[in-house]
C-alpha cells in the first residue's frame, strides 16, 4: 500500500494519522468527563479532603491535559500531511446536499483538532493550581499571562468547542455507517487498513464554498464562547470591585482623640500556597484591622494591633469552594480569623507578635514588617510563613506533592493617624 494518497483512495500515513487521532480522542473524552466529576467533588464544601480523591482528579486531569496536547501536535501533522496531498474524491459528487455536507464536515474536524487542545492549552497556561501536563514542556505558553479573565474566556471556549467536536465526530461517523450500511460503497473501505484496490470515483472538482461554511460555523461557536467567557469574567470583575477593597472599621479606641490610632485607608491582606507544583494565590476581601502605634525613640513596644478576617470573602482561584470546606477552612463552624499582636521595633526594623487565630487554633506568629511614616500618613508591608497543618487546615492532605504544608502570608496597608 502507497504512503500518499491517490484519488480513489487514502495513503498509509493518512490511515495512520486517522486512527491515531481517533485514539488519542477516545482516551481524551473520558479522562476530561471523569475528571471533571472528581474536581465538581473536591470543589464542593462538603468535601472531606480525602487524599486519594485529590490524587485521582490531578492524575485523570494531567492525562486529560498530556493526551490532548498529543491530539494538538497529530491533529497539526496531519493537516500538513493533508495539504500536500492528492484529496480522494467523493464517491457520489452528483448528491449536491450530501456532497456539501460531507465536506463542511470534514473541515470542523480539522478546525476541532486544533481548537479543541489549544483552547484548553490556553486555559492551563493562564491557571493556576491545575494538574500539571505530563510532556517535558508546556505548562505555560508564550505570551499567555497566568490571569482569570484569559482562562475564563478560553475556558468557556474550550467547553463549547469540545460539544462542536462531538457534533462533528458524531455526523463524521454516521455518514460513515450511512455509506458501509446503506450505500454499500467503499467510503469507510478506503480508510481502513489494508485495502486494497478501490473504485474510482466520478471525476469533480472541490469548491472552497464547505471550508468558507466550516470557518463561518466556528467563528459562530468561537464567538459564543468568547461571550460566554467575558460574561463569566465581567460578573467576577464587578462582584471582586465590589468587595475587594477592605472595609477596616475602626474600634471604640480609634474613634477617640487618642493620637496613637490608626485608621486603615486600602490594602491587601493575601495568602499564597503551593498547589500541585504551582503558586496559588488569594485575598481576603473582607477584614478589619484596629491599630494603635507610636514611633519609639528605640527598640522596644510601639503599639499593638487587632486584625478580625471574615473567611467567606477569600478568593483562591479555582480551589475557592474547596478552601471553604469541613477539612480546610471550614467557614459555615469558623466564619472569622483573628490576630492579636504587639508592635515592636526592633534594631533593623518592626515586627507584630500575637496569637493567630484560625479555625480552633491559636498559633503564636511573629510578622516581620517594613513601615514608612510621613507624617499622619503610613505606609507597611509585611509577609510571614505559617504551616497549614498547625491550624488543622487540610488533615486529610498529608502529601506536599499535592498541597504544601507553608502558606505565605502578606499584607500591604495604607494608613492615616486619626
Amino acid at each position: 500500500m502507497s504512503r500518499r494518497n491517490s484519488f480513489s483512495s487514502y495513503g498509509s500515513v493518512a490511515k495512520t494519522f486517522h486512527w491515531l487521532t481517533a485514539l488519542l480522542i477516545l482516551a481524551a473524552f473520558p479522562l476530561g468527563y471523569f475528571a471533571n466529576e472528581l474536581a465538581h467533588t473536591i470543589q464542593s464544601p462538603g468535601f472531606d479532603g480525602a487524599q486519594e480523591t485529590i490524587s485521582r482528579a490531578t492524575l485523570l486531569f494531567s492525562l486529560h491535559k498530556t493526551v490532548g496536547v498529543a491530539v494538538f501536535f497529530v491533529a497539526l501533522a496531519r493537516i500538513l500531511w493533508a495539504v500536500t496531498q492528492e484529496k480522494p474524491g467523493l464517491l457520489h459528487p452528483d448528491n449536491k446536499p450530501e456532497a456539501l455536507a460531507a465536506e463542511i464536515v470534514h473541515w470542523m474536524l480539522y478546525i476541532s483538532l486544533l481548537a479543541v487542545p489549544l483552547t484548553g492549552w490556553i486555559h492551563h497556561a493562564a491557571t493556576t493550581g491545575f494538574a500539571p501536563i505530563l510532556w517535558p514542556f508546556g505548562q505555560s505558553l508564550p505570551f499567555v499571562a497566568k490571569s482569570e479573565s484569559v482562562a475564563s474566556l478560553f475556558g468557556a471556549a474550550h467547553g463549547i468547542l469540545v460539544w462542536t467536536l462531538l457534533a462533528a465526530l458524531a455526523l463524521h461517523v454516521a455518514g460513515a455507517l450511512k455509506h458501509h450500511v446503506i450505500d454499500k460503497d467503499s467510503t469507510l473501505r478506503r480508510m481502513l487498513p489494508g485495502s486494497g484496490d478501490m473504485p474510482v470515483p466520478p471525476a469533480q472538482s472541490h469548491s472552497a464554498l464547505p471550508a468558507l461554511a466550516a470557518i463561518v460555523v466556528f467563528a459562530v461557536v468561537l464567538g459564543t464562547g468568547a461571550f460566554l467567557g467575558l460574561d463569566d469574567d465581567q460578573t467576577a470583575t464587578a462582584t471582586q470591585a465590589a468587595t475587594s477593597a477592605p472595609q477596616p472599621t475602626a474600634s471604640a479606641e480609634t474613634e477617640t482623640a487618642d493620637t496613637s490610632g490608626w485608621r486603615v485607608e486600602s490594602g491587601t491582606l493575601a495568602i499564597s500556597v503551593v498547589q500541585m507544583g504551582s503558586s496559588v494565590t488569594g485575598q481576603f476581601a473582607d477584614w478589619n484591622a484596629d491599630i494603635n502605634f507610636e514611633e519609639p525613640a528605640a527598640p522596644g513596644p510601639a503599639g499593638d494591633v487587632s486584625v478580625t478576617i471574615s473567611i467567606a470573602s477569600l478568593t483562591l482561584g479555582s480551589v475557592t469552594d474547596q478552601a471553604m470546606g469541613p477539612d480546610y477552612f471550614d467557614q459555615e463552624t469558623y466564619p472569622t480569623a483573628t490576630f492579636e499582636g504587639e508592635i515592636e521595633k526592633t534594631a533593623d526594623g518592626y515586627q507584630a507578635v500575637g496569637p493567630l487565630t484560625i479555625r480552633d487554633q491559636s498559633v503564636p506568629i511573629t510578622l516581620p514588617f517594613e513601615l514608612t511614616l510621613d507624617g499622619a500618613k503610613a505606609s507597611m508591608r509585611g509577609q510571614t510563613t505559617v504551616n497549614r497543618l498547625d491550624f488543622n487546615i487540610g488533615q486529610g492532605t498529608q502529601d506536599e506533592g499535592t498541597l504544601a504544608f507553608a502558606v505565605e502570608i502578606s499584607v500591604e496597608l495604607e494608613a492615616t493617624r486619626n
